[in-house]
């Protein structure tokens, strides 16, 4: 079997080649101008653990036309009541003077970024550009080996400065992927732990722990056992016809650790040819075998779903769906069109982040999930109130303000104060413009 295989480097490469155009580029550049400009809604505000905001803006449904269409979203000025990391209350807006004015920024559910590596970053420190190792993404392992133990030095310090620069798009949680190999053991998770104890009462996070070096190509079987003793979330992956040469002996053990120790699964799966194909039907075998890996199993990029066919991936899709694998995508627009739409058709869970940032790998990173969710609106043509609106699903990766029938789902009493506040009008125009983030709210505490 030889595998077709989209490496993240020539993924990262082609995707460059699309910011060369006119399409995506002019509104990201606006909206990170505007960003900047965005003063800090509840700044001065912070250690407050019961507090009302007011005039805030509500999403309360949709305006329609005659023929049913989606013409406006309609909004409201409320007070929302924070106490005990909970939204307490939501009432008629106040003029009380002791709430905290939220000055009419739209509040929406802050974002998700789960697909991000925090352990092994440049972010924080001197620039440095992509280093390109010989010999595909073996040569890139090898190249790992050498510079992983000099970016251990600081790398605690960078996977704050990363997990900052996060908060500053509206992201208050991520999922992350720590690399757990012979070379670095388990110190890059120790690190990275050590963060986010430093972060924790303004950013969560859940933890992958993740074989990059593969799981026999370089015998991470003994740091992985290790690992998921330990309070991880997650088991990883990556390619495992590419770097470890056998599918079901690596899926197998991977499978088996996830089950001893309770945990879900996340593989990086960047094959897009034959192997690709039989690695996520196996997966999807496997967890039927085991329906408690139901709802907690993920497929990374999986590139190869983008190569199939439309019926074939129709059928994968529904498979998928009946599996509840979801699928982790970067939102690739050059070269390779994701079927995000089908997938979700499918009732697959679909989820976005930013992946590498700044790092041996790639240097374009952003931090925003709220971008990726522009480029996906752009990508799919999701250019109306209601397309754009539903798009924010990808930056929240859960909830958002109303239903596809126009009905409040978000905020709720009882609801986790997980709250970004945005220089928008609603959920559509905050896709479209990548609107600035004002404030950060975390499980009740004021970021900024």
């Amino acid at each position: 079997m030889k595998p077709i295989a989209l490496t993240r480097k020539e993924f990262i490469r082609n995707s460059a080649l699309a910011l060369t155009g006119a399409t995506l580029v002019p509104s990201m550049l606006v909206a990170e101008d505007r960003r900047e400009l965005s003063p800090r809604t509840l700044a001065g505000h912070q250690g407050k653990k019961s507090y009302i905001l007011k005039n805030v803006l509500l999403e309360t449904g949709f305006e329609y036309d005659g023929n049913g269409n989606v013409i406006a979203t309609k909004t409201g000025l409320f007070t929302v009541q924070i106490e005990g990391g909970k939204i307490k209350k939501i009432g008629p807006n106040s003029t009380d003077a002791n709430a905290i004015d939220a000055k009419g920024r739209l509040m929406l559910p802050s974002f998700r970024d789960m697909h991000i590596h925090l352990d092994k970053t440049f972010y924080g420190d001197k620039w440095q550009a992509v280093r390109r190792g010989a010999g595909g993404v073996k040569g890139m392992i090898a190249l790992e080996q050498q510079i992983l133990p000099e970016l251990l030095k600081n790398s605690t310090y960078k996977a704050e400065k990363l997990i900052e620069l996060l908060q500053s798009k509206g992201t208050a949680f991520a999922r992350s992927h720590v690399n757990i190999e012979p070379t670095s053991k388990l110190d890059s998770l120790r690190h990275l732990q050590i963060a986010l104890e430093n972060k924790k009462n303004s950013f969560g996070a859940e933890l992958v722990a993740f074989p990059q070096h593969g799981v026999y190509y370089t015998d991470s079987v003994p740091y992985l056992k290790e690992a998921a003793k330990t309070n991880i979330d997650f088991i990883g992956g990556v390619d495992p016809f590419t770097i470890d040469g056998a599918i079901e002996k690596t899926m197998d053990f991977t499978v088996q650790l996830a089950l001893d120790h309770k945990k879900g699964i996340d593989i990086h799966l960047h094959e897009s040819g034959e192997s690709g194909l039989k690695t996520v039907e196996y997966l999807i075998k496997k967890v039927n075998e085991n329906p408690t890996l139901k709802g907690k199993t993920y497929l990374s990029h999986c590139f190869v779903l983008g190569k199939l066919e439309k019926a074939k991936q129709q059928e994968i899709a529904e498979q998928l769906g009946a599996a509840q694998i979801g699928i982790v995508s970067t939102i690739p627009f050059a070269g390779l069109i994701m079927p995000i739409p089908t997938l979700l058709e499918n009732k697959v869970t679909v989820m976005t982040g930013n992946d590498s940032i700044v790092d041996h790998w790639n240097t374009f990173g952003t931090g925003s999930v709220l971008q990726k969710a522009n480029i996906a609106a752009q990508v799919y043509g999701q250019v109306t109130e209601y397309g754009l609106s539903r798009m924010l699903k990808l930056a929240t990766a859960g909830p958002i303000p109303l239903d596809d029938k126009g009905q409040q789902q978000w905020p709720k009493p009882g609801d986790d104060a997980n709250i970004a506040l945005i220089d928008a009008s609603c959920s559509a125009e905050a896709i479209s413009r990548i609107s600035p983030v004002s404030s950060l709210i975390y499980q009740g505490n004021i970021v900024y």
